[in-house]
């Protein structure tokens, strides 16, 4: 078997670490759907039990029996395990009957309308707040194990698409001469492997993925005929179901078109396979732009068919790179036309992406502030970062194909003398044959002539070669050799020319950077849009502001252990936005009355932008009574206000709550 240039495998084994690598530290699927609301409210402290909890999100979200989890103290199943869809983006869960008084945790997981797996928790109190046993899983949702793997099959099904249809449509519409040489072949053929092969990978991970995070649920065939009830699931069948007729446009490709002489009927038989792997093409680019970001959000019939031409042009330009890299390694001859006409369709797959990915753009991030202050944007900024040098290092390959193109009739010096000598031993060749074939014909006359004088014919024994074995392997040394030496002409030829060897480094180059701006791609399509991320943000705020009328209030048990050590603590923030606010502590003894506690700090932390701590000394202005001004709330988000009470000169105990602010 045949292999790549050493330098050519090593280059390709550095970007491809380079990009398992990246692929690797980036954080899970972030949440394309935010918890906006919930009744009972997160924190809240209520009477009696309530019949049901609701839930509410940002967008529609896939939800089955089990999504929604409610554990009471001792961290049992509270509810019922029967999950309904109330409408409006909200959901319910059923609780049971004679509950007891104390935290209760909701947890949720349910897979956004985008395919992306979202998990979160909070809780609520009956009659008082109270500790709680409840465990939630520390692994968040599609991370683990499971998560890489599902990240790793996405990135290879993607690789897997832009070589068979990148590959084919090279062959097909730029080098049908490359249908019969069987490095192309094995590009496509493990393209087509790759692609099958993750999408079952993708199909067999889906359950743990959106569900428990164990890699066993992959092999349990319960899970799996869920899998295939839902949107992503079809959509991998799909593409499983294009994969078959794309195997068939492969074996036609590189079987009957190959063999094809006659020039009217290749000509047709281009047609047919032309409209055939075109409709194939179109209909596995459908697979993901019908279950992923293209398929949500705003403008979604024309994001879909925007998101499947993006994908045939990636596929257009970086398969075809990917056949001309391995044509131009593992080949002696790829004709200046085919270079020149894979130029053009790289240039116009550049128009198509610059366009498509421009609409792609302003439709996923959406303003300015979500470009550079997003994870999808900043990623964003990354790909586009790529796209640029990869334009600019085609254009050098143009460049060189302009060079090839003009110098096509002028062979150098160094390919002339190689073909001149290949000439002349094939010549040589043909003169050993001649004179072979006289000498044979000669002694067949002598034979008859003796035959005819003798009046009889007599059999003709002719003696076994004197050398055996010995004969059979010196021929088969020679056959090596003679290999050998075609190998290494066949090289200087390939080496020969300068402007194919310029040709050779640039579009290596090319390639190299294609396998980390499909990674990045890889990326983007596990991260939560800016212009959703940005809309769940202020949806968060706006429910949350709607949960509260009036100040941010805020009511914490404490306990210091000593005698006299417990009571309550309420703070109060006015107005309970980003900026300048009032701040009001109020400590309480257990029946009610002000407790006068030695002192009181509190503070502020932001975990998600890590900001903070933020101490504030609020001052004491009346029996059981703090206050400060001008407090300051940089940003909205979700913030721990730790308080701390010292009732006594050693006894003193820190007591956090969570709350969204702004």
């Amino acid at each position: 078997m045949q292999t790549i240039a050493p330098r050519l495998w090593r280059l390709l084994l550095v970007l491809v670490a380079a990009s398992a690598a990246f692929l690797g530290g980036a954080a899970p699927a972030s949440a394309h759907a935010a918890l906006t609301g919930s009744d009972p409210k997160q924190g809240a402290v209520v009477d009696k039990a309530p019949a049901q909890v609701k839930l509410t999100f940002s967008e529609k979200v896939a939800m089955s029996d089990g999504s929604v989890r409610v554990l009471d103290p001792s961290g049992k199943r509270a509810d019922t395990n029967r999950t309904t869809d109330l409408g409006a983006n909200t959901y319910g869960v059923k609780l049971r009957k004679n509950l007891p008084d104390g935290t209760f945790t909701v947890a949720y997981q349910v897979v956004s309308a985008d395919s992306h797996p979202v998990a979160g928790a909070f809780t609520f109190s009956i009659g008082a707040p109270s500790d709680t046993k409840a465990v939630l899983p520390a692994q968040e949702a599609g991370g683990g194990l499971v998560g890489v793997l599902y990240d790793i099959a996405r990135y290879l099904s993607y690789a897997g698409f832009i070589l068979v249809v990148g590959g084919g449509a090279f062959v097909l519409g730029c080098w049908p001469r490359g249908a019969g040489v069987r490095p192309v072949q094995r590009l496509v053929t493990y393209g087509w492997v790759t692609l099958t092969g993750s999408t079952l990978a993708l199909l067999m991970l889906r359950a743990p993925y959106t569900g428990s995070g164990k890699l066993a649920d992959a092999f349990d065939m319960g899970k799996l005929g869920d899998v295939l009830n839902t949107k992503t699931g079809a959509a991998l069948v799909s593409r499983l179901l294009l994969l078959a007729a794309a195997a068939l446009f492969i074996a036609v490709l590189f079987g009957a078109y190959d063999k094809r002489e006659d020039p009217k009927e290749k000509k047709d038989l281009t047609f047919g396979l032309a409209i055939g792997g075109t409709v194939v093409a179109i209909g596995i680019a459908a697979t993901w732009a019908m279950a992923e970001h293209a398929s949500t959000g705003i403008q979604a019939g024309i994001a879909m068919p925007v998101d499947v031409l993006h994908l045939l042009a990636v596929a257009a330009w970086l398969g075809g790179l990917a056949a001309l890299v391995v044509a131009l390694y593992r080949t002696s001859s790829v004709e200046a036309v085919a270079v020149r006409r894979f130029s053009r369709v790289a240039f116009a797959s550049v128009v198509v992406l610059a366009a498509t990915g421009l609409y792609q753009s302003w439709r996923q991030v959406g303003s300015w502030s979500a470009l550079t202050g997003t994870s999808y944007g900043q990623l964003l900024l990354v790909k586009i970062g790529l796209v640029v040098v990869l334009v600019g290092v085609a254009s050098i390959s143009r460049r060189w194909t302009g060079r090839i193109a003009s110098g096509a009739g002028e062979a150098p010096a160094e390919t002339a003398a190689v073909i001149g000598e290949q000439r002349a031993e094939k010549t040589s060749t043909t003169a050993g044959k001649a004179s072979g074939n006289a000498e044979k014909a000669s002694a067949n006359a002598e034979k008859k002539a003796a035959n005819k004088t003798a009046g009889v014919r007599k059999p003709v024994t002719v003696p076994a070669p004197s050398g055996g074995a010995d004969d059979t392997e010196r021929s088969a040394q020679l056959a090596r050799q003679r290999v050998a030496m075609a190998t290494a002409r066949e090289k200087r030829v390939r080496d020969a020319d300068p402007h194919r060897a310029g040709l050779r480094r640039s579009v290596l180059t090319e390639a190299g950077i294609a396998v980390v701006l499909l990674a990045v791609t890889t990326a983007l399509t596990t991260t939560e849009p800016g212009r959703t991320e940005e809309e769940a943000a202020r949806a968060t705020s706006a429910a949350a502001a709607a949960q509260r009328s009036g100040p941010l209030a805020l009511k914490v048990p404490f306990d210091t252990g000593s005698q006299d050590g417990k009571g309550t603590v309420r703070i109060e923030l006015d107005p309970g936005r980003t900026g300048s606010n009032d701040l009001h502590v109020y400590v309480k003894r257990p029946n009610g009355s002000a407790f006068d506690v030695p002192e009181v700090k509190v503070s502020f932390t932001l975990k998600a932008k890590d900001v903070g701590p933020l101490p504030v000394a609020p001052d004491h202005i009346a029996t059981g009574h703090w206050t400060a001004s001008g407090v300051q709330i940089p940003m909205a988000g979700n913030w721990k206000i730790a308080v701390t009470v010292r009732t006594s000169d050693i006894d003193q105990v820190t007591v956090n709550k969570n709350t969204q602010i702004g």
